[in-house]
């Protein structure tokens, strides 16, 4: 029988779960199914700990999540089309969701599919190789509990581990002495520890800008963001501010590119995450720059260009996230049980430069936006995935694009419509800059 490893649970490994179990449902033949996760639960980067550093197991923290986190893109927009907001929750809710209501939309669709039976957690994967001659590969796995080792044959591997968790972190001079905090954005966990605190944020990405909102939200007394090329150009509230790039730090004084200071409290490196995948032989890691619709070295995103029988998923910088992540596993089970032909690998190589070519011709986040919805539309296109219209769903990426750059403060209290379902959202019950209460209670109902 046919064996496949999935190597994480987290959302786009819970997809290749749903995607085979679908495919059951229908009458197809599966194969068999192993999924490895180290931490106790499912969930992934969505799954939050206030822990950093190390998990209780000694294995490294996987998630970044901080506890006043919100969704920066409106829920339509990575919305599961097999299992709707709607579905699950009974009512339209808000188009922005803090992080814990998120994860709950994430694990009941897991539990509708009942994949939580082909997971085995606590369980880190420590070796993948592959054999030429048998066309095997072998995942050596560690039990966390047990501490034992265990090696299986599986003959095709789907890497689902993500690529949001080795923190980048850039040196700068005198950084080593600096007298206050100094964090990577995957260790912040609460905003509150920031209060009536100068900050400095160093990057100009979704973070740096979420953080900054966040430290600004509850109560910092400034906020210095220094940005690698140009501004942000957004309308920032009058204590946070923008600089060039660090320079130098020396006790409490940062210096950037064009001589300005500031004295500051607690330093936030917001300098983006490695594509680090330890497990893999050499000749099987994918190296990649971090691109939205063409990683180095990947057919159709997802197939590894040097072996067919190994996938990686999710490893683009992503705005559609849940929704492309579905596109590319049911993709990926096609191929696996036979439906889709993959090409040799000159096809492979020239299907990547095609890719990378595209998107080095226009890097605007516009033109990102509508090359990554027309790579989710390629991949479906191929498949039984559930049709929808991804165009509107592009539009509304469109659109939130439009309200960040119109107001970053507000943009979250604007309401988007389902392209699966017609719903439009509700309204939060207070605007988001006021709004302190993110229960579950409050945004849902009991």
């Amino acid at each position: 029988m046919v064996r496949v490893a999935v190597i994480g649970a987290g959302p786009s490994g819970l997809s290749q779960l749903r995607a085979f179990q679908t495919a059951a449902q229908k009458g197809a033949k599966i194969p068999e199914i192993v999924c490895y996760e180290k931490s106790e639960n499912w969930g992934g980067l969505w799954k939050y700990t206030w822990r950093t550093g190390l998990e209780e197991n000694g294995e490294p923290v996987h998630g970044s999540m901080y506890h006043n986190l919100w969704t920066n893109s409106p829920k339509e927009c990575v919305e599961f089309a097999d299992y709707t907001f709607d579905e699950h929750f009974g009512k339209p809710i808000a188009s922005y969701l803090p992080r814990h209501v998120m994860f709950d939309y994430i694990e009941g669709c897991a539990k509708k599919a009942d994949v939580r039976k082909w997971i085995r957690f606590h369980t880190a994967v420590r070796r993948v190789t592959y054999d030429e001659d048998t066309g095997m590969f072998s995942v050596t796995a560690q039990d966390l509990i047990s501490d034992e080792e265990r090696t299986k044959k599986f003959d095709y591997v789907v890497v689902a581990t993500g690529h949001f968790s080795t923190p980048n972190a850039p040196h700068f001079d005198g950084l080593d002495a600096f007298n206050g905090r100094v964090l990577h954005a995957h260790d912040f966990r609460d905003a509150h520890e920031f209060k009536d605190k100068d900050v400095l944020v160093v990057g100009s990405s979704y973070s740096a800008e979420d953080i900054a909102l966040m430290c600004w939200k509850y109560g910092s007394k400034s906020i210095t963001i220094s940005h690698l090329k140009e501004s942000m150009g957004y309308k920032w509230p009058d204590t946070i501010r923008e600089a060039p790039l660090l320079q130098k730090v020396a006790k409490n004084t940062c210096t950037f590119k064009d001589g300005s200071t500031v004295d500051v409290d607690a330093i936030v490196l917001c300098t983006g995450y490695l594509h680090y995948f330890p497990f893999m032989a050499k000749e099987l890691k994918l190296v990649t720059a971090d691109r939205y619709t063409s990683p180095f070295n990947l057919y159709k995103g997802v197939v590894f260009v040097d072996n067919p029988k190994l996938f990686y998923l999710g490893m683009q910088h992503q705005f559609y996230t849940f929704t492309m992540f579905d596109a590319q596993t049911w993709y990926v089970r096609d191929i696996i049980l036979g439906r889709l032909r993959v090409p040799d690998r000159d096809a492979r190589a020239a299907d990547v430069q095609v890719r990378v070519s595209r998107e080095d011709a226009d890097a605007t986040p516009l033109a990102i936006v509508r090359n990554q919805g027309d790579y989710v539309k390629e991949l479906m296109a191929d498949t039984d995935y559930p049709d929808f219209d991804v165009d509107a769903t592009k539009e509304s990426f469109l659109h939130c694009l439009k309200h960040r750059q119109e107001d970053i403060v507000g943009f979250r209290d604007n309401s988007y419509k389902s392209a699966i379902t017609g719903t439009v959202s509700a309204v939060l019950p207070l605007l988001w800059k006021d709004n302190f209460d993110d229960s579950f209670a409050s945004l849902v109902g009991k």
